[in-house]
């Protein structure tokens, strides 16, 4: 298999058969370099670090479940630098081709495994999500991609970077197969009956108006698969912290003091190179306070409390899975901060609250991908996942 999009990491490839028999026979994944595959070291986008650690001992647990299901391992895949950034840039790397949107970002940090999934070399691909990883990815490449609930998969093998937000997901081109991935992930439970069918009417103000009109027959669509009447909301009008711009503080200063806690040790005693935007990142990481982080933490129960008694009863909510179409590569600084900011008010529902999140490919705007979100409350994965196969 050629490689010709750069979404597997460098060196000798990491391939091993799944078992015989079992759900996924037959079927390639790959891997994002953040998490273990045994006698393969994990980089972590990092030179210095994947020159400083040894071979996993171990696959990563879903890892190994996806083995044991039949599928074949075909390779670890590019992630932005310590799973940090949105537009899949890795100075030591490159930048993954999106081939669903050329020219422009494959989205990050899961770049690799979602250019790998959009190029078909691969059937299906593991990625990580904090802040969109898998959300924005799977937006900007036209696939499925599924953020599960906070805690369903194992995070053992994998590289923590916020430990109470990473949650490990999954890209495939159509829906039948995301759904496949997930009931061997997942356990195979039964899917709940839908509830209320709920439009995020503040996040989907954070669109362009082009863009948000693009996703209106998607929200019609989900609509006429469900038998329910979309009902707007504002889903931070939350007594106590209104707002997306405070939700996405919150969340960020959480994110920054559990990022530190877990690499800033390694990068001070080290002295490791870092691209200057995950240097500049971390710099300010390092920064976050006790205090600071404790009042977040505080502010994201008050938030996801106030998100659990809107999703109560098997509601589906609606938002865009990303804060628009993928941005050009090499995009000016200044305006791919006004997009990181657009997502971190966008992907901050569904991460202060843990809840699962499905990204479907299901709408265009300028020629590119544009995906919708399907958010449901915590455990009710089952319930996104048989909703998109209908999609």
């Amino acid at each position: 298999m050629d490689d010709t999009v750069g979404a597997f990491i460098p060196g000798p490839r990491a391939e091993i058969a799944g078992s015989t028999n079992g759900p996924l026979a037959g079927l390639a994944f790959a891997v994002k370099d953040i998490i273990d595959v045994a006698s393969t070291v994990t980089g972590c986008g990092n030179p210095d670090w994947l020159a400083t650690h040894g071979p996993a001992a171990a696959h990563a647990p879903c890892v190994a479940v996806l083995l044991a299901a039949g599928a074949t391992l075909a390779g670890k895949t590019v992630t932005e630098e310590f799973a940090t950034g949105l537009f899949g840039e890795n100075t030591f790397y490159g930048a993954p081709v999106n081939v669903a949107a050329p020219g422009r970002a494959a989205g990050g940090s899961s770049s690799g495994s979602a250019a790998a999934v959009a190029a078909g070399l691969v059937d299906f691909a593991l990625g990580t999500d904090t802040g969109g990883s898998v959300r924005a990815p799977a937006s900007f490449c036209g696939l499925w991609g599924h953020r599960p609930t906070h805690g369903r998969i194992t995070l053992a093998g994998v590289m923590p970077l916020a430990p109470s937000l990473d949650a490990v997901g999954w890209f495939a081109r159509d829906s039948r197969l995301l759904a496949r991935v997930g009931h061997v992930l997942l356990g195979g439970y039964p899917a709940a009956t839908p509830g209320r069918l709920l439009v995020a009417r503040d996040s989907m103000a954070r669109l362009a108006p082009a863009h948000r009109a693009a996703l209106r027959p998607a929200i019609d669509r989900v609509a006429a698969i469900l038998g329910r009447q979309p009902e707007e909301i504002d889903i931070a009008d939350c007594p106590g912290l209104p707002g997306l711009e405070a939700w996405a503080a919150a969340l960020r200063t959480v994110w920054g003091y559990e990022a530190w806690r877990a690499l800033g040790p390694w990068m001070t005693a080290t002295g490791a190179r870092l691209g200057p935007a995950t240097a500049e990142r971390f710099a300010a990481r390092a920064k976050v306070t006790r205090a600071e982080h404790d009042a977040a933490v505080a502010q994201r129960a008050v938030a996801a409390g106030h998100i659990d008694r809107i999703m109560r009863d098997n509601a589906v909510l609606l938002l865009p899975a990303a804060p628009g179409i993928a941005p050009p590569r090499g995009n000016d600084p200044a305006a791919n901060d006004i997009i990181r900011q657009t997502n971190e008010r966008l992907s901050c529902v569904s991460g202060l609250a843990g809840l699962p999140q499905t990204s479907a490919p299901l709408a265009t705007a300028e020629g590119c991908p544009l995906g919708l979100g399907l958010a449901a409350a915590r455990g009710n994965d089952e319930m996104l996942l048989a909703i998109a196969r209908q999609l």
